[in-house]
């Protein structure tokens, strides 16, 4: 069933708030069979995958506030790096839509319970078809200083054209421990198996997306 048209704001999205980070390293072959743009591979290094997931608070400030669970894989697009939204989840209609009508990313609805403080932050998505994916964090080590940041992911348009979506985010960073849980049969139970190799928080932070 076609979704009905929803407004949304035009590109580029500048948005604030806090997340917490995670960086993952998974074998290879056990990766879910995430479709990729063409020309776009995972950045495999002794067979093993790179895996990022964002766990985002996006408030008041910017162009849309709402809640948000993003997976990117580290990817190689000719002989660059570059990071591909493989999953994500929304409690917000218009960043649904805009998510996907301008850059490709594959958002879905989700349903969000967030409890955070200074320095923990416990998460909790549940979407239809998905079992509960629960995240809990606190920091460790808090930096003095803010700290700015560029990347980029390759998507596929609606269309099948290749998109690039720059960001830029500066914020208050902090290191921590995270750890997720969900059930076995869950397409990220790949993750819950395991500890992050790292993770952190990002505190009022804020990003532009797109150009």
């Amino acid at each position: 069933m076609e979704r009905p048209a929803v407004p949304f704001p035009p590109s580029p999205w500048r948005l604030t708030g806090d997340m917490v980070v995670s960086l993952w390293r998974v074998p290879a072959d056990e990766l879910p069979s995430w479709p990729l743009p063409a020309g776009v591979r995972p950045w495999v290094v002794r067979r093993r995958a790179t895996l990022v997931t964002f766990w985002v608070d996006y408030g008041p400030g910017g162009v849309l506030a709402y809640r948000e669970f993003l997976v990117a894989l580290a990817v190689r697009h000719g002989h660059r790096l570059a990071g591909n939204t493989v999953a994500a989840w929304v409690d917000d209609d218009r960043a649904l839509a805009g998510g996907r009508a301008l850059w490709g990313i594959p958002k879905e609805q989700g349903v969000f319970t967030l409890a955070a403080d200074s320095r923990t932050t416990r998460a909790e998505l549940t979407a239809e078809g998905t079992p509960p994916i629960r995240f809990t964090y606190q920091d460790v080590l808090r930096l003095p200083f803010r700290l700015p940041a560029r990347a980029h992911l390759i998507q596929q348009l609606p269309d099948g054209t290749e998109c690039r979506v720059p960001m830029r985010i500066s914020g208050r960073p902090a290191l921590g421990r995270g750890r997720l849980s969900s059930a076995p049969e869950a397409p990220l139970s790949v993750l819950a198996r395991r500890q992050p190799v790292l993770s952190f928080a990002v505190r009022d932070f804020r990003t532009t997306v797109g150009s």
